[in-house]
């Protein structure tokens, strides 16, 4: 197999052409996109994504302190954990550096599976798969709520073993997903997962920020996009329900999750997402 599994990468321009990405309406890939600074955004995301900031101010430190934890998360695992398989769901439109750029920076034979059910990611998937060339990468056009067909996706089981430890990457997606499905879905996913992998989730919140979190909920549900928040007692059932068990530093705002120098100067009200990573005994 090609070391950057090149012929599993979808053409981009066939993806466009062939899928509507609905540019006339507002997209949670795109919205977000949009918040950190990316260009692969339109005119409806904009829309969205200005409104809620105009409610929201704090909305885009959030975004891009989120953005931050998780490359902290995926280097911690890589350098303190050994871990050198990843499955990222959720992925979203490609930013750099991304999972597969800071775990191959610790190692570079390590090996990525990047998947989401968005013809946006789709079409821009080849960045996804320029991986060192020791190592591998994947992608999958798969759906969160499909496990067995994802673990069973050639490209997935071509690309990770999963007799070894695989890292679940979860970030910023389970908002959009409730409890009743979202319970069930990480069990089944962990469940069919070795000893020794983790589980890695951000979580929005409203704990930090009450009347700010309505306030994007609004802003989300003003351009037809359903989101909740959770509490940390909440986030921390997630993980149990699971089936793992919570590493140091436990359920912390991404800000204070590891914190670099920057991550440090940021208040707690300038963030409303919880990070946490665990282990599947």
């Amino acid at each position: 197999m090609h070391p950057n599994a090149s012929w599993m990468s979808p053409d981009p321009d066939d993806a466009i052409t062939a899928v509507d990405l609905h540019t006339d309406r507002a997209h949670t890939a795109r919205i977000y996109d949009y918040v950190i600074g990316g260009k692969d955004n339109f005119a409806a995301d904009r829309e969205a994504a200005e409104r809620t900031l105009a409610a929201a101010p704090f909305l885009r430190t959030s975004m891009r302190a989120n953005r931050a934890c998780m490359q902290r998360i995926i280097r911690h695992l890589a350098a303190e954990h050994g871990i050198s398989q990843f499955l990222d769901i959720g992925t979203g439109i490609p930013t750099s550096p991304n999972v597969h750029e800071v775990a191959q920076a610790v190692d570079p034979a390590t090996r990525v599976v990047y998947m989401d059910n968005d013809p946006i990611v789709l079409a821009h998937a080849r960045a996804l798969l320029r991986s060192a060339p020791q190592g591998r990468t994947a992608y999958i056009d798969g759906d969160l709520r499909e496990p067995e067909a994802a673990l069973a996706d050639p490209a997935l089981t071509g690309t990770l073993d999963l007799d070894r430890p695989i890292a679940l990457t979860i970030i910023a997606v389970l908002q959009f997903v409730p409890d009743e499905e979202a319970v069930p879905l990480l069990r089944r996913y962990m469940d069919a997962l070795p000893s020794g992998s983790f589980l890695a989730l951000t979580i929005r919140t409203a704990d930090t920020d009450p009347d700010g979190a309505a306030r994007v909920t609004a802003g989300y549900g003003d351009a037809g996009i359903h989101s909740i928040t959770r509490t940390r007692a909440e986030a921390e059932a997630l993980f149990k329900a699971a089936g793992t068990e919570l590493v140091a530093p436990g359920i912390q705002l991404t800000c204070r999750w590891l914190p670099d120098e920057a991550a440090s100067r940021l208040t707690e009200t300038q963030v409303s997402m919880y990070a946490g990573v665990a282990r599947k005994p």
